[in-house]
């Protein structure tokens, strides 16, 4: 039996047909009516570009059975689509990319690249010491993909990683365990799912608790961060911080994180290299080729 998947890109679209027991129908994300032929469509790739229209597609197609990501994470689907309606993620699609821009923040802002760069602009030879990774405790919140790839990336730098989970388990601890960690914590990497339990996971608190210079990472989701809480702490200089998402995103011209001291900024480009629509193509392909041959997928993060 070929399960029929919506696909809504050329990447997709391409990696379902390559795929055996998959078939392809191409769908507009920005239309949302059904293709002709959409009512025998028994699984969906979403894209994270027309959330709302796509939300008002699912409801029209009978037979759908599962929907795809084509991210990692998976909130903006959660919960919103239509009853018995399972959901995959396109984990380990974009994981390693995503990593290494956190581990790249952190040597910025360790060894100053961007003081450096302000030298250079101003012709001023100005030598300096700076710190390093080497020696540093950092804390991952997450214990998925992507803070697996972060730990292996930190290792050879010298630094020390714990990864922080929903269970405890070797070499993964919980957010119960977290605040006795945070007053010798050098830097912490956030890669969170949001979801109502992690919605500012990172609070005053938890920020009061760091020691002084410390940096924080957030390459996840905006919410998972006080952004009220990261302010006044970067206002007052004190912690310093690399942000590849920000709440509320996209970020207002006149926001004030844009001029916060100590702040590096990304427009949420962590899985944005060169091949990610096709590794996440191939991803989501994969996973619903296990769906179709009668698997659990395994990047299921919800039953139908």
């Amino acid at each position: 039996m070929t399960l029929l998947v919506l696909t809504p890109d050329d990447e997709t679209t391409a990696a379902v047909d390559a795929t055996d027991g998959l078939r392809a129908l191409r769908y507009d994300p920005h239309d949302p009516s059904p293709p002709p032929g959409a009512e025998e469509a028994e699984a969906l790739i979403t894209s994270s570009a027309a959330v709302s229209t796509i939300l008002e597609l699912a409801p029209q197609l009978p037979k759908l059975r599962i929907a795809q990501t084509l991210s990692a994470g998976f909130d903006a689907w959660d919960g919103k689509l239509p009853a018995g309606v399972a959901l995959s993620n396109c984990r380990g699609a974009h994981g390693r990319a995503t990593a290494e821009l956190a581990v790249t923040m952190l040597l910025t802002i360790l060894r100053e690249i961007r003081e450096f760069i302000e030298d250079q602009d101003g012709r001023d030879w100005a030598d300096r010491t700076t710190d390093s990774l080497f020696g540093k405790r950092v804390l991952i919140l997450g214990a998925g993909d992507l803070a697996e790839h972060a730990r292996a990336m930190l290792a050879p730098f010298g630094a020390t990683a714990t990864l922080v989970g929903r269970t405890a388990r070797d070499g993964v601890i919980t957010l119960a365990d977290v605040p006795a960690l945070l007053p010798s914590t050098d830097a912490v990497i956030c890669v969170l799912p949001e979801s109502p339990e992690t919605h500012h996971t990172i609070d005053a608190a938890f920020l009061a608790a760091l020691p002084d210079d410390a940096i924080v990472v957030n390459v996840a989701r905006g919410g998972l961060v006080d952004t009220a809480a990261l302010l006044a702490e970067l206002e007052a200089r004190r912690l310093r911080a690399g942000l590849d998402v920000t709440d509320p995103e996209p970020l207002p011209e006149d926001h004030p994180l844009w001029t916060a001291p100590g702040l590096l900024l990304t427009p949420h480009v962590g899985g944005s290299t060169l091949g990610f629509p096709e590794r996440a193509a191939a991803v989501a392909a994969e996973q619903l080729r296990q769906f179709a041959a009668g698997d659990r997928p395994d990047n299921l993060v919800r039953e139908g």
